[in-house]
């Protein structure tokens, strides 16, 4: 499957079962905790888990229109394309993130031996439990993760837009 096959399967099967409770932050850096669960391709009725987190840091320099930054995603070694190339399918797909560099963090990755249904069930619960409002839950394709990571994530940056250029139009002014 090429870059344009896994972008669309992403689009169709991802899934944010529970968003991050905030917006991204304006003149700082935003930590956004996830989830993500996949069902394993290697072993069959069990779900993929990876806990990660991606920052979203504040721009230190302008950038260009339509540059992000996307560090940690390893699109060059589960698709053999740099960043400029992912950017660019991007753009070219009429998806623009603001031009923030974006760093995912995978703190573990691990496999749950339930399904992917009784999986979404336990995280959730466990989330519930912990009354964790920041952690994003996202379910997705196992083999296209990176795609279903930034689907979320340009949510939340389409969550926080308004909010954001209030922000920014009231920092001007002082």
């Amino acid at each position: 499957m090429d870059l344009r096959d896994k972008w669309e399967k992403a689009l169709k099967k991802t899934e944010v079962i529970r968003f991050h409770a905030g917006t991204l932050f304006t003149f700082k850096p935003t930590e956004l905790p996830y989830i993500f669960l996949g069902e394993s391709s290697v072993n069959i009725g069990d779900t993929v888990v990876r806990k990660g987190k991606v920052l979203a840091h504040e721009p230190s320099i302008f950038l260009p229109p339509n540059f992000p930054q996307f560090e940690g995603f390893e699109f060059e070694e589960d698709y053999q394309v740099d960043e400029d190339a992912v950017r660019t399918f991007l753009l070219v797909r009429g998806i623009s993130f603001p031009s923030l560099k974006y760093t995912n963090e995978i703190s573990t990755i691990d496999v749950h031996e339930n399904s992917l249904s009784k999986s979404i069930n336990h995280f959730s619960h466990q989330l519930d439990m912990k009354e964790d409002v920041y952690t994003a839950l996202i379910v997705g394709p196992e083999d296209c993760w990176q795609f279903s990571v930034l689907i979320f994530v340009g949510a939340m940056v389409g969550r926080s837009a308004l909010g954001d250029m209030k922000k920014f139009l009231e920092g001007q002014g002082t």
